[in-house]
């Protein structure tokens, strides 16, 4: 019989050192692992502080803007003034970032402080309706209301225009907001707020806008259902309408979009030439029986409903 230590034999006793095996492979797990873990909350990417403020803002309807931005498209988006308007007041000094003086072409975060130091009391806006006569460009209007007051400085009020009987002035300082054919009549709206200019004439919004529309000759058996479809002009195709039928020449159409011409344009696609277009509400603000030529304020609750729209 062989005296001494017997050698280890996996086949005789395959239990014999299974806790040492295990052992070994606990021992390498950690030596792998161990190290990654401590270091693992160290080199995490800090969360920014714009993420953090968005994950804490509330909910809203739209897109939030993009960071970095701009800052005249930021006093835009906050309704101060238009981007151009924003550039002046950036350049006489009254816009601040952060309580110093801001430049032009400088971009805000969304953890700037941005204000707006106004020097005296704000210049405060006005809006009207206008009935738009018939035959008058608005633009050519307001162009002639410049050159008549230039004319009153240079000759002491002697020399006024020889067009000045067949137009009618628009309140002093206030300009119309999108434009009506020369040969239409009808709303417009006079303005000094440059902030609602993009608002009511983008396209990406269902502003309405009615027109009453008399036609040369009577009105087609498919007229109404093809116009409200929203015919092509030119290549364009314009958005559905409502459409309703007064009588065999005359009907009004409610579009919500802003074209050039866009009912005569519309009328002709459809074969049917326009004698009559007139414009009588925008949005909330309606004609009525306010006088060709004249315009009154829009004040309190419609002016309330009109804004309240707008900057929604």
């Amino acid at each position: 019989m062989t005296t001494g230590k017997r050698r280890y034999n996996p086949v005789d006793s395959p239990t014999q050192d299974a806790p040492m095996f295990i052992g070994a492979l606990f021992y390498m797990y950690f030596i792998l692992h161990l190290p990654r873990a401590r270091l693992t909350p160290t080199m995490r990417k800090p969360t920014s502080s714009s993420q953090r403020t968005t994950k804490t803002a509330p909910a809203s309807t739209t897109p939030p803007p993009a960071f970095p931005m701009r800052l005249n498209k930021y006093l835009a988006w906050k309704k101060f003034s238009t981007r151009k308007a924003s550039d002046d007041l950036i350049k006489k000094g009254q816009v601040f970032i952060n309580n110093k003086k801001a430049e032009v072409g400088m971009m805000v975060q969304q953890i700037d402080l941005v204000e707006v130091k106004f020097r005296g009391k704000p210049t405060p806006y006005f809006y009207y309706a206008y009935n738009k006569p018939k035959g008058i460009s608005t633009q050519e209007e307001n162009n002639e209301n410049k050159e008549n007051s230039e004319n009153k400085k240079e000759n002491g009020n002697k020399k006024k225009s020889r067009n000045n009987e067949n137009t009618h002035s628009f309140p002093k300082g206030v300009f119309p907001i999108g434009s009506l054919e020369k040969e239409a009549h009808g709303l417009m709206i006079l303005t000094n707020d440059g902030r609602i200019t993009d608002r009511l004439l983008s396209s990406a919004y269902a502003d309405e806008k009615e027109y009453v529309v008399t036609t040369r000759t009577p009105l087609r058996g498919s007229f109404k259902q093809k116009m409200e479809a929203g015919p092509q002009i030119e290549n364009e195709q314009t958005k559905p309408c409502k459409v309703t039928i007064l009588n065999e020449r005359t009907f009004v159409v409610t579009l919500t979009e802003e074209k050039r011409h866009e009912v005569r344009r519309m009328c002709s696609a459809l074969f049917q030439e326009v004698e009559d277009i007139q414009r009588v509400r925008i949005l909330n603000i309606k004609l009525a029986n306010l006088q060709a030529g004249s315009h009154r304020p829009i004040l309190g609750d419609e002016l309330k409903e009109f804004l309240g729209t707008l900057f929604a």
